[in-house]
């Protein structure tokens, strides 16, 4: 297709579009309506319903729309008799074999096939052959299935081929005997394939959790933002009378476009888990017993400030990335205000000897946007796809452009594109393999290695893989360097890091973070750090660090939102730590035997469906919502129950009647910081023999927070066997 501007008339009015594009995509531009089923801006034209057939002037036939490249002078009717009529007779055919079912069906109220027999079906069909019918496919714990319906159009077949990468379904057949199915009896597995849900047209593909449970119209369509990861994908959330019934894709060309990952799209399962906390809960001699909020507030105050008396520093608070931005600051507003520094997000991180070098926000370093534009991206110790699965799609769609993309891994994943560098090493020696790219990039350039790093390269011998990965980041334009969430959770991440910005500064190559959860900025920015306040400002005093609170024990925790014995680096070092403590307060949406072993509070937060809040994507934007269901049981808000607790231990100016106002509150002392990744310390990087546990660097995609985890039907899927088990045990 080129650039060159021709002038087309439709219904009379003349139109500029670009000379070889698709007339389909003329009238839309135009909001001209025209009919389709196959046809997704998405996706490829396939051109088999022929729904949208118009008539061309001196065609001798009607042309389909989605299929007819516009020329100049061409004079289109998309509302002529002979349009209406082959739109009509298209779809009285494809009404043959439909089963009519609508009163049963899960898409009712919202289906394409439904709104299109609306105003272009007849009353009586001239078909009175017996309808055909096709055994219902199991596809697997997310998918149902009711293949009767199914109407040919293809889009689920091409989904998989063109933007998941992986041909999981596919078309056998031929005419009224083809059928859409796998080619071998298994499920569909790829972390985007839920959105062939949205996609089908008809109700042949449905949300199998969801499957019977409510109808279209019964329900109030509410903005969410996805707490499973750093992209904030953009979702609504269906509810029902309070209750969240499902969650859809909301459509977001900067971050997520029209889809959303697995995770995002089921884990609402969890939000209604048999072991959610729904009252108050306070420890006593005789035992746990269900309290008032007022009580459970009060005790939990007065055991903090009898726990710590005039020492601070005996206070270690931890708080989970996936909390919103308000809970973070009233959180860590609450620490320093009783004296303590001992504040940290990052759980499952172990290395903090460089920190003072972290970026105001660990980012990406572009907007999301401009990774599919790349021309070079390096990616060091990341299972991309189950980390940050759309973040994995736009790198994707820059390997299809033509982009060099590879990896630094500790094993072979499947990405489903072209990669042209593939680096397999051990995470124990990922330091001496990172080393050995950075060597070969300054063979290739004929540089100097950069301050602080030439005594890791004595000695050090280059492979082949090595060489190929150092290639992808020089003599191109635009390129990254992505450090994944195995790199940042790895026990010398500040020897990689320090390594990684070397071979960023000699390549002249952007460096970019994948951060956990889904609002690591938003606590950086806020201040939940031991070592920095709200804005990025040095802390005077610094505390101790996530692994430091452990290591060293604490008199009194404050724990929101994590499940220890999941969430952090070392379960059994915190098990100990919170067991010997004197007081350990938890702010939880759910109760487990692990809590009640060791809490003395058990405080009912809200998930991330019931509650109002922000979240800092991994590009440095801040995303809003209100909350779409109600609380669950007597759970409360988090920011309220923050709120709450600060004005029990007498904090000034704590008196926020919304998360607007917390959010206002804060936002003029953050401002609007601009991305700068740009490495500043000047660490003394070494290769070291790792004489740590590795294991769980490689955290399951469907058991990275307390929520996915209690989605039953993600659990049930082949990525969701290796998960966490949770829960209380029965």
């Amino acid at each position: 297709m080129t650039d060159k501007i021709v002038t087309i008339e439709v219904n009379g009015v003349p139109v500029e579009a670009i000379a070889g594009q698709m007339l389909i995509e003329v009238t839309d531009r135009q909001d001209v309506y025209v009919p389709r089923f196959c046809y997704h801006e998405k996706l490829s034209v396939a051109a088999n319903c022929r729904m949208c057939l118009v008539e061309v002037e001196k065609a001798p036939k009607p042309l389909p729309a989605c299929a007819t490249p516009v020329a100049d002078g061409m004079k289109v009717f998309t509302r002529s008799a002979n349009a209406i009529s082959a739109q009509k007779a298209t779809m009285e055919f494809l009404l043959i074999n439909h089963p009519l079912d609508c009163p049963i069906c899960d898409q009712g109220g919202e289906c394409e096939l439904q709104d299109m027999a609306m105003g272009f079906g007849g009353d009586v069909s001239r078909y009175v052959e017996k309808k055909r019918a096709v055994k219902d496919k199991n596809l697997g714990p997310l998918v149902s299935t009711d293949m009767t319906r199914c109407i040919h159009c293809t889009r689920c077949v091409r989904f998989g081929q063109e933007i998941a990468g992986i041909q999981e379904l596919g078309t056998t057949g031929r005419s009224e005997n083809m059928e859409i199915g796998t080619y071998i009896e298994r499920s569909v597995d790829h972390e985007l394939s839920g959105n062939i849900i949205d996609l089908c047209p008809v109700g042949a593909l449905n949300n199998k959790p969801y499957r019977y449970s409510a109808r279209a119209w019964e329900m109030m369509a509410k903005p969410l933002i996805s707490p499973h990861d750093c992209s904030g994908s953009n979702l609504f959330g269906h509810v029902l009378r309070g209750k969240l019934k499902r969650v859809v894709p909301r459509e977001n060309e900067l971050i997520n476009e029209t889809w959303i990952a697995d995770r995002d799209r089921f884990s609402y399962e969890g939000v209604y888990a048999d072991d959610r906390l729904t009252v108050p809960m306070l420890k006593t001699e005789k035992g746990w017993s269900e309290v008032s909020w007022d009580k459970a507030i009060t005790h939990a105050s007065r055991f903090i400030q009898a726990s710590i008396g005039d020492d601070g520093d005996s206070l270690g608070a931890l708080i989970s990335p996936t909390a919103t931005v308000e809970e973070m600051f009233l959180f860590s507003q609450i620490a320093r205000h009783l004296g303590s520094t001992n504040i940290d997000y990052r759980l499952r991180a172990r290395d903090f000897r460089d920190q003072d070098a972290d970026p105001l926000w660990p980012s990406l370093g572009m907007p999301i946007t401009e990774l599919e534009n790349l021309d070079g991206v390096l990616i060091v110790a990341s299972n991309l796809r189950r980390e940050v699965p759309m973040i994995a799609h736009r790198v994707r769609k820059a390997a299809i452009k033509g982009a060099s993309v590879g990896f630094v891994n500790p094993t072979t994943y499947e990405y489903h594109f072209p990669c042209s560098a593939y680096v397999e090493t051990p995470l124990n020696i990922l330091v001496k393999s990172l080393a050995s790219v950075l060597a070969a990039a300054l063979e290739l350039t004929d540089q100097e290695a950069p301050q602080g790093l030439s005594s890791i390269l004595d000695g050090v011998e280059i492979t082949d893989s090595e060489r190929k990965a150092a290639r992808i980041l020089i003599d191109r334009d635009k390129t990254l360097l992505i450090l994944g969430q195995m790199a940042l959770r790895h026990p010398f991440f500040a020897d990689i890091r320090a390594i990684a910005a070397g071979l960023c500064q000699i390549t002249n190559t952007t460096l970019g973070y994948l951060p956990e959860g889904a609002n690591s900025p938003g606590a950086a920015l806020v201040g939940a750090l031991p070592h920095r306040e709200l804005g990025g400002q040095a802390s005077e005093a610094v505390g101790l660090d996530a692994q430091g609170m452990l290591a060293n024990p604490r008199r009194s925790y404050i724990l929101f939102g994590l499940e220890p014995e999941h969430d952090l680096a070392d379960a059994e070092l915190a098990r100990e730590a919170f067991q010997n403590a004197d007081t350990v307060v938890c702010f939880t949406p759910y109760v487990t035997d692990e809590l009640l072993g060791y809490a003395d509070v058990l405080l009912p937060i809200s998930t991330f469906a019931e509650t109002a809040g922000t979240f800092v994507n991994v590009e440095g934007k801040w995303q809003s919502f209100e909350a779409a269901a109600k609380p669950f049981g007597d759970s409360r808000e988090g920011w309220r129950v923050l709120r709450v607790l600060g004005n029990n231990l007498n904090l000034s100016d704590f008196d926020y009647r919304s998360a607007v106002e917390v959010l206002e509150a804060l936002i003029g002392e953050v401002g609007d910081p601009i991305i700068d990744t740009q490495y500043k310390g000047e660490f003394e990087a070494e290769i070291k023999p790792t004489e740590v546990d590795l294991s769980g660097l490689d955290v399951p995609m469907y058991s990275i927070d307390a929520v996915v985890r209690r989605g039953e039907a993600l659990q049930e899927t082949a990525k969701g066997q290796n998960a966490s088990k949770v829960g209380r045990d029965s």
